[in-house]
């Protein structure tokens, strides 16, 4: 492997391995690939996004030299963020829920972003931030963007963020499967990673399987009512249903995974196969069994792993 000029370039390209064991220890016919993208230098898949946004903001001249990026994160897109926009010499302001763990914060305080946290409502739980806890982080994002005359990187508008999955991991994922994939199944957050890889393998085999994952109890993009808009899977599921990056992009069918679920499978996930991982990926692996189990017995599933169960040390995820 050649010497890189930065840790940017080493965002990207991460292993795909089979999840024989755990298919195997449940009796279920068929493979599981996953996506290691928790290998990323900010141990998460966001930080493909975060490269395409700034590259694209350069492109298209919207972010002036040293101008002050700010965006609202989970901490993941925060945290890539902080090493695209350090490298390239951007401020970059990451402004994030309480409800979302300590740990986040200060791994993006170490890597030179200003981090800016807002209070949730009254009623939310930390580790647990519904879609209005994330408004209220909207809020804050545009007030300091304004003030600061900030470029926003608006993970949840900007096309830089689907295609950087469309261009690297849909294609990734079709040349190291050889394309011998049936189905893609993906927790949705802001609708990036579905959009991209789903187009990519649409494009080359158009008979692949594409799912929508979402938290029990808050499936608004299945149409489902929304009874539980607070839950543990940090990241998405915040109960919208209109996601621009969605529009447009096949949807084959909807799988639905409780918190408790996805918490089962992530640690399943750490002590069967040696993934250390977050409640996304543990919701990901979930569905994926689900179809092994059901319509597509036999057949193989692709799935991301999205982020490091490092992110999750304070969180009933490990405690």
């Amino acid at each position: 492997m050649p010497t890189l000029s930065s840790v940017v370039d080493a965002i990207g390209n991460t292993p795909l391995v089979r999840l024989d064991r755990l298919t195997r220890a449940r009796g279920l016919d068929g493979t599981i690939l996953a996506k290691l993208d928790y290998l990323n230098p900010g141990f998460s898949k966001k930080d493909r996004a975060a490269k395409g946004l700034i590259a694209e903001a350069e492109r298209q001249g919207l972010l002036s030299p040293g101008q002050t990026v700010v965006e609202l994160t989970s901490g993941n897109m925060g945290a890539g963020l902080a090493i695209v926009c350090r490298i390239k010499g951007y401020p970059f302001v990451a402004v994030m829920s309480k409800g979302n763990s300590p740990e986040r914060a200060r791994m993006m305080s170490a890597l030179g972003a200003e981090v800016v946290l807002v209070d949730q409502l009254p009623d939310s739980k930390p580790g647990e931030v519904s879609g209005a806890d994330l408004a209220l982080v909207e809020e804050a994002a545009r007030h300091l963007s304004a003030e600061r005359g900030a470029f926003r990187a608006d993970q949840f508008h900007r096309d830089g963020a689907w295609l950087a999955h469309y261009h690297t991991t849909g294609a990734e994922i079709w040349e190291q499967s050889g394309g011998q994939i049936d189905a893609f199944a993906d927790f949705v957050g802001t609708g990036g990673t579905y959009a991209g890889v789903t187009r990519w393998l649409k494009e080359r085999k158009p008979e692949i399987r594409c799912y929508v994952v979402e938290p029990k109890d808050a499936a608004a993009i299945a149409g489902g009512p929304v009874t539980r808009p607070n839950h543990p899977i940090q990241g998405g599921g915040y109960a919208i249903a209109d996601l621009d990056f969605l529009r447009g992009v096949p949807v084959d069918g909807y799988l639905a995974v409780s918190g408790d679920e996805a918490r089962d499978m992530t640690r399943a996930l750490a002590a069967e196969e040696g993934v250390f991982a977050g409640f996304s990926s543990g919701a990901n692996v979930a569905a994926a069994l689900q179809l092994l189990a059901g319509e597509l017995r036999g057949k193989c599933v692709a799935v991301v792993i999205c982020d490091s169960g490092l992110k999750y040390l304070t969180t009933g995820l490990w405690v």
